[in-house]
């Protein structure tokens, strides 16, 4: 095969080898960054993958392969994030509730802190009567 048609891959890297075209890896994961974040506008997966296609002028069969490399870059980020979520989460209901309450939308804002306090375990702790257990038992027939 010519020399022009087979990336050289540095060893010990887990990067696909690539017939076609050349590219340096840095024009890859520049790539890769730009569908990253092309995907936060909530599109669904094969409009993205086909865009990004047109967009960067690659077949789609590249732009699945990017897709791939996304989506390994979304799981770590959500296992290394994983701790911190639930603390964001918090504070972006908090600021929820106080920008509904800014513009009257007091509805808005009681739907929101009934769910903050279910999180928080309040409806546990408000009610006195113990939840109704219900217990079904069939015999066998004789």
């Amino acid at each position: 095969m010519p020399e022009s048609f087979e990336r050289e891959i540095p060893e010990g890297s887990d990067a696909p080898k690539v017939y076609g075209k050349r590219n340096p890896q840095s024009v890859i994961e520049a790539r890769h960054r730009r569908l990253y974040r092309r995907q936060l506008e909530g599109l669904p997966c094969r409009q993205l993958v086909i865009e990004h296609a047109e967009r960067e002028n690659v077949s789609q069969a590249t732009a699945w392969r990017d897709w791939e490399a996304v989506s390994k870059m979304n799981e770590e980020d959500f296992s290394l994030e994983r701790a911190t979520m639930v603390s964001r989460l918090q504070n972006m209901r908090m600021r929820a509730i106080t920008l509904a309450m800014k513009k009257g939308q007091y509805q808005s804002a009681a739907a929101m802190m009934d769910s903050l306090g279910k999180v928080l375990g309040e409806a546990d702790n408000l009610s006195g009567e113990e939840s109704v257990k219900l217990n079904i038992q069939i015999e066998k027939k004789q």
